[in-house]
């Protein structure tokens, strides 16, 4: 099973990262050339989640009485995704992701326009649970999904920017998309960070988490990984000569000076440079773009998958739960053990470093409450309490 899989690498690459071991998943994966392979089957199940799933909903001889594969269906793009974010910290995934990386670039966007649409309706994702069918709470889990998928996307984008040096991602960040002007959206509208019952509450490791007094000056990663993205967009010599500072974007960008104190300054030093640049900009006008015969790399991913099945999507849908998601109950209970044993962590924890909450040694001790707090013993479980405390659940 190809989520099951995908799902153990996605396993091994985090544990390779918490341990700061060297990652052979992305040399694996990077020597073999499966990067661009990864990056289409997300696109795909992007495109099966918009086009064919909401036609399983609502046919009428569609009523599973478990929805066991369609929720590996939903959650198959996160799984990649996540994986993607793994490997993608390194350059030289970037490079083995080849054309593909042309296609990732505008996946990233189509994410990121998301969320800036969500902020600007002020969504929020709220279900009733009650007197649903198991197709309608799938539907309310992928609605919620969208929103952590498209979290996810901000890290790989930024990891594109630190990398490439390709003249056609190059273009389609800055000349197509647009993306320093839509990451100046995102920082005005922080969908990273929301204010409940006005308490502060940031999104942190794919979930929210109330923000402590004495923590709500300090940036989120997320935060962090946009203002990286945008240093790299606009002070990479490469950019600098593709980018147009006409007046819309250059007054665009000059809202982001109102951002840029000398608290965020102390957390992101090398932003001292976009704000020196910033305020150049403010009374000067740069070089106009160069501009270049380039053969440019297209996207074809999407197109060439939403070419292919355009129109057959009902037929397609039928096909599917005909001949997937009909499972016999032997089939159904296989598959159910696979993931199950995917999902071990009582298993991964023998190999997996633990490391103290509050002085980041090695840790032999868990907190009895949660079960996800570790220590190295109970004079710094005792210490580190008053702020494990907002987050430690039974």
């Amino acid at each position: 099973m190809q989520h099951v899989n995908i799902q153990k690498l996605n396993n091994q690459a985090f544990l390779n990262a918490s341990a700061k071991r060297d990652d052979f998943v992305q040399e694996l994966l990077a020597s073999h050339g499966k990067i661009p392979d990864l990056v289409h089957e997300m696109i795909l199940v992007e495109v099966w989640k918009q086009n064919v799933f909401p036609i399983l909903c609502q046919l009428k001889d569609f009523n599973p009485s478990n929805s066991y594969l369609l929720y590996i269906m939903v959650h198959h793009e996160v799984t990649i995704l996540s994986l993607l974010e793994s490997i993608m910290f390194f350059k030289e995934s970037c490079e083995a992701a080849d054309d593909s990386l042309v296609d990732l670039v505008d996946y990233c966007h189509r994410k990121l326009i998301m969320l800036v649409v969500r902020a600007a309706r002020n969504e929020a994702v709220t279900h009733d649970d009650k007197h649903i069918s198991p197709a309608e709470e799938l539907q309310n889990q992928d609605t919620a999904s969208e929103f952590h998928i498209s979290m996810r996307a901000l890290p790989v984008l930024q990891y594109i920017t630190d990398h490439t040096n390709n003249i056609s991602v190059i273009n389609r960040m800055l000349c197509t998309h647009n993306l320093p002007c839509l990451l100046v959206q995102l920082i005005e509208c922080h969908p990273w960070s929301r204010r409940v019952d006005g308490e502060l509450q940031n999104y942190i490791k794919c979930k929210w988490e109330k923000t402590p007094a004495e923590d709500q000056l300090k940036i989120t990663m997320l935060e962090g990984q946009v203002w990286l993205a945008l240093y790299n967009l606009l002070l990479k010599k490469d950019c600098q000569r593709k980018y147009d500072f006409n007046n819309f974007n250059r007054n665009q960008l000059l809202k982001l000076q109102s951002f840029m104190t000398d608290v965020l300054m102390d957390q992101l030093p090398p932003l001292i440079h976009l704000r020196q640049f910033l305020a150049s900009l403010a009374f000067a006008d740069p070089a106009p773009p160069k501009h270049q015969l380039v053969l440019e790399q297209i996207p074809e991913m999407r197109s060439n998958i939403l070419t292919e099945n355009g129109g057959k999507w009902k037929a397609i849908a039928k096909h599917q739960v005909k001949e997937i998601f009909s499972p016999s109950a032997s089939d159904l209970k296989r598959q159910a053990e696979r993931l199950t044993e995917t999902y071990n962590f009582n298993m991964m924890e023998r190999f997996f470093p633990h490391r103290c909450g509050f002085c980041g040694g090695d840790a032999t001790r868990k907190c009895s409450r949660c079960q996800w707090a570790f220590y190295c013993d109970r004079g710094c479980q005792a210490k580190h309490w008053p702020k494990h405390k907002l987050h430690c659940r039974r």
